[in-house]
């Protein structure tokens, strides 16, 4: 039987779909039909615990280019945008042999970034996937991700006779990705 080990590392590639952030950051609408992706993922165990809950740290990169109209009349331009992600949080693995599934959750930024111009927010991933190792320091990690970037949040309140409220107002950018990668276990 494989048990977990203290660090692991996993250098993935895959494909992300999603980001209206094009039509956000343009005001018109952008056919993108996703790109390829690359990053890597890096767990720790922490303290004694082996009840397969650890931290995980990740990195994730993305280029695609989209056609951009600055007004109705004028010929697309080209325009390539850069996304990445990173992100901490935590990832609950079950089970302790060669094959494990896991549910993660991550906290960070995202950075979007154009020629001559970058933003960065604050983001939130949450994934789900399989580890299947082939040997206790070598396997390969599948995943599911889905990825929210808050791009702007406005908060308004008030305070009255029947108590104080909070309104918030929030333009956000979803994106998935799936991806494979192998994981170096030690």
């Amino acid at each position: 039987m494989t048990h977990a080990q203290t660090v692991e590392i996993a250098p993935f590639g895959g494909y992300r779909v999603g980001g209206d952030f094009y039509e956000l950051a343009t005001g018109q609408p952008v056919d993108t039909d996703g790109a390829p992706s690359v990053g890597v993922l890096v767990n720790v165990e922490f303290g004694s615990r082996r009840d397969g809950l650890k931290i995980e740290g990740l990195f994730t990169h993305q280029d695609t280019d989209v056609d951009v109209r600055v007004s109705p009349l004028d010929p697309p331009t080209g325009v390539r945008v850069t996304v990445e992600h990173l992100q901490v949080g935590g990832i609950q693995e079950f089970g302790r042999g060669r094959v494990r599934p896991f549910l993660s959750g991550l906290l960070g930024i995202t950075r979007y970034a154009v020629p001559g111009d970058n933003e960065v927010r604050f983001s939130m991933g949450t994934g789900g996937g399989v580890k299947l190792f082939a040997t206790e320091n070598i396997g390969v990690r599948l995943d599911g991700r889905a990825y929210v970037t808050f791009v702007d949040v406005d908060v308004a309140g008030t305070c009255g006779g029947l108590g104080c409220f909070l309104g918030f107002d929030t333009s956000a950018i979803w994106q998935a990705d799936f991806t494979a990668g192998v994981i170096f276990a030690f």
